[in-house]
């Protein structure tokens, strides 16, 4: 009877360990669907914006359109690399790669595709018994899933303005339902 007892325990213990497993693969696999549409969305964005007008600021103490596109590739490459990969964040002083620096349209939206695509694969290869883990997030404390929903919500934030920067533009911007 005993050794029922234990049996049907470890049973219970594994396929619960089974389920959760499967819900953070679920979660994994919605979280890049959404990133993937997010990129073929700011993809669109990025190309409707006339190249000279990528410097445009709505106000003076704003980022530009172009410094917003540049900055979600940052962000991903943070959020990604060093807050859930644990490599030293990049230096902002000194390192112009995912900067606008002197980078063209066409290259400002290369940059910011291979920062997705990497962040994507990332993502991908990411051990997701590690999603509750906690880090350091300004002076809070976040588990690494909390991460990812930041990262997107930050995403979203950024591409907004550069919607806003359209429409004062006189721009249409593309439809965002296709794209949920």
């Amino acid at each position: 009877m005993r050794q029922l007892f234990i049996l049907t325990i470890i049973i219970l213990s594994s396929t619960a360990s089974i389920s959760l497993q499967a819900q953070e693969t679920n979660f994994i696999n919605d979280y890049l669907e959404r990133l993937e549409n997010s990129q073929k969305y700011l993809n669109l964005v990025a190309a409707a914006m006339p190249a000279e007008k990528y410097e445009y600021r709505v106000t003076p103490e704003s980022m530009s359109f172009e410094e917003h596109l540049m900055h979600i590739a940052w962000a991903m490459d943070w959020h990604s690399q060093s807050l859930l990969g644990g490599r030293p964040a990049r230096d902002w002083e000194t390192d112009n790669e995912l900067k606008v620096a002197s980078k063209t349209k066409a290259e400002m939206i290369a940059t910011v595709n291979s920062t997705f695509e990497t962040t994507i694969q990332f993502i991908k290869d990411f051990d997701t018994t590690k999603l509750n883990d906690k880090v350091a997030y300004g002076e809070l404390e976040r588990s690494k899933r909390q991460v990812l929903q930041i990262l997107s919500d930050h995403i979203t934030h950024h591409r907004a303005q550069m919607l806003v920067a359209m429409r004062l533009n006189g721009l249409v911007p593309p439809r965002y339902m296709l794209f949920q």
